[in-house]
């Protein structure tokens, strides 16, 4: 039965063992996407996180898709383009359920104007990365790749701890709210910067943020004390980092760790430019979206020149995935791109190996399922040091939202030979339902994103994006359940293409086959785009994988 959901009651949390649709398949899919909202920012207009990250179109089209989601057959495939379902094809029972595009647009046309009136004339709506495929878990699905960046940072350059290091960072929202319990698990002392105080309020409620600072000065005291303790801290203040960064370079404060993870790249619909209210944006998105854009443009300006001040300091400064830095440029600040992106600076060497965020959920709704899954990857990979840190700490530390569901870094090999292992749990009984297996669409062969995932590749192929399209399709001629494609980013329009994936474990024959084919073809493809590109670690991993590369 599904559970009362006490964020959004009207979105229950889905469980149980009894099906709607006729079959675990389509019954599991329909889950991911109740998941989806029963975890969203505003599901009342279908948003799961991004301001515009929608899991449908709209309400009618939501109601398609939920309708066919119960009533088809395995030998048939739901077309969905951005958000609106619009075919039931026949095809076969080894093909996905369902295929999607969401928000792409032809090169030329691939521009913030265009997307938004697009979106304004209801033909388009923008999936994020995990919102339209249904695959997003909450802040549980963040949490860990931040912490991943933060101990790669603490093994680079602070002998593998953060105890004593103060982390500065901006942004609570469904992405960025991971990062004041991240750091906290990481060992650090870190100020997250928010302008929406009702952000800031559900972050400390469900206990991310150990305190609220009322002003900036007694943040930096309770900072500078758990610092002095080596004490883990995390610290929530309400206010426009745009203001902040430059107060605290101002006073001669240099953080150790310095990032941002606000809505900078969507200045209409996300970020809020300094001197505005989250009321103020509201009200100047139909009419006065080239001033939002200005401001927008001119505060992330400010910020950005304060977090180079940090960085000429010798503060380690990055770019956590929102544009900023491309907005700063466009703001005049020349040098932006002197700080690097995330991707390339500490994770390019995991994508090598096909490593990434691999991510499972318990559609019985028990969280008893993930349990047994957690000890199964602590005996499947005990010497994987990472991963068996990361499931220790996350039991202890990290809540479930929505059905319960897990995430590790995982390369290739492993993700398979754990989706075997737990197809075998549910086909003996040992869990009480399903599990869904999926990743980030950030991952090896997955996305191309010059100015994230792919920027200073080692060929110069960054803007490439047939890596992601050949995933895609390569995960249909595999068998997997859905199959997405999307693109957007900076004012969802241009910057990227990324393709998603989810398979089913149902403890079938079937199932074990969709689970082999799918997750080993996409963790080989990710490791013969690094190979290709030039990277050496992904050409011995390939030779070791047997991958045939002609």
């Amino acid at each position: 039965m599904p559970r009362d959901n006490p964020r959004h009651p009207r979105f229950p949390i889905p469980g149980g063992p009894e099906l709607r649709a006729r079959g675990w398949r389509q019954e599991a899919l329909l889950r991911l996407l109740e998941n989806v909202l029963s975890v969203g920012e505003d599901p009342d207009n279908l948003v799961v996180y991004a301001a515009l990250g929608k899991a449908a179109r709209n309400w009618d089209a939501h109601a398609a898709i939920v309708r066919t989601l119960t009533e088809m057959d395995e030998d048939q495939t739901l077309v969905i383009q951005s958000g609106k379902p619009v075919a039931l094809l026949r095809t076969h029972a080894e093909a996905p359920l369902v295929i999607m595009a969401n928000c792409n647009l032809v090169g030329q046309w691939a521009r913030a104007e265009v997307f938004y009136e697009l979106e304004r004339k209801g033909l388009i709506c923008w999936g994020g990365l995990t919102a339209g495929a249904w695959q997003y878990i909450g802040s549980q699905g963040v949490i860990q790749g931040t912490y991943e960046i933060f101990m790669r940072i603490a093994e680079a350059r602070f002998g593998g701890s953060l105890a004593g290091r103060f982390v500065l960072t901006a942004g609570l929202g469904g992405m960025g709210g991971a990062q004041p319990l991240a750091g906290r698990m990481a060992g650090a002392a870190i100020l997250v910067v928010d302008v929406d105080p009702d952000r800031v309020e559900t972050r400390r409620a469900i206990g991310f943020l150990d305190t609220v600072a009322p002003d900036l000065d007694s943040a930096l005291q309770l900072i500078g004390e758990a610092q002095a303790q080596d004490r883990a801290l995390s610290v929530g203040l309400v206010g426009n980092a745009a203001d902040v960064y430059p107060a605290i370079a101002a006073r001669g404060v240099v953080p150790d760790i310095v990032t941002d993870q606000t809505s900078a790249h969507d200045l209409v619909y996300g970020y809020v430019p300094s001197g505005m209210s989250p009321a103020d944006v509201r009200r100047l998105r139909v009419e006065g979206q080239g001033q939002l854009m200005a401001a927008g443009r001119a505060s992330i300006g400010r910020q950005v020149r304060a977090m180079l001040e940090f960085r000429a300091a010798g503060a380690e400064v990055f770019d956590n995935g929102n544009l900023i830095r491309t907005q700063a440029r466009e703001a005049g600040v020349a040098d932006a791109f002197d700080i690097p992106v995330f991707t390339e600076a500490y994770l390019r060497p995991l994508f090598c190996q096909g490593i990434g965020p691999f991510r499972w959920m318990a559609l019985s709704g028990e969280e008893s399922d993930i349990a047994r899954i957690d000890d199964l990857v602590l005996e499947l990979f005990p010497d994987n040091r990472i991963v068996s840190n990361w499931i220790r700490l996350a039991r202890a530390q990290v809540p479930f939202e929505g059905l319960p569901a897990r995430i590790a870094w995982l390369g290739h090999g492993e993700r398979t030979r754990l989706a075997l292992a737990v197809n075998d749990l549910v086909r003996d009984g040992a869990l009480k339902g399903p599990v869904a297996f999926s990743r980030d669409h950030l991952d090896a062969g997955a996305m191309a994103h010059p100015n994230i995932m792919t920027e200073n590749l080692r060929d110069g192929s960054d803007a490439i994006a047939d890596w992601p399209l050949l995933d895609a399709m390569v995960l249909c001629a595999s068998k997997a359940d859905l199959v997405a494609l999307h693109s957007g980013g900076g004012g969802y329009a241009g910057y990227m293409t990324s393709a998603g994936v989810t398979v089913v474990a149902d403890g079938t024959p079937a199932a074990a086959d969709r689970l082999d084919r799918s997750i080993t073809n996409d963790t080989s493809l990710g490791i013969v785009r690094y190979a290709d590109a030039g990277y050496e670690d992904a050409r011995d991993a390939a030779d070791r994988a047997g991958l045939l590369r002609p």
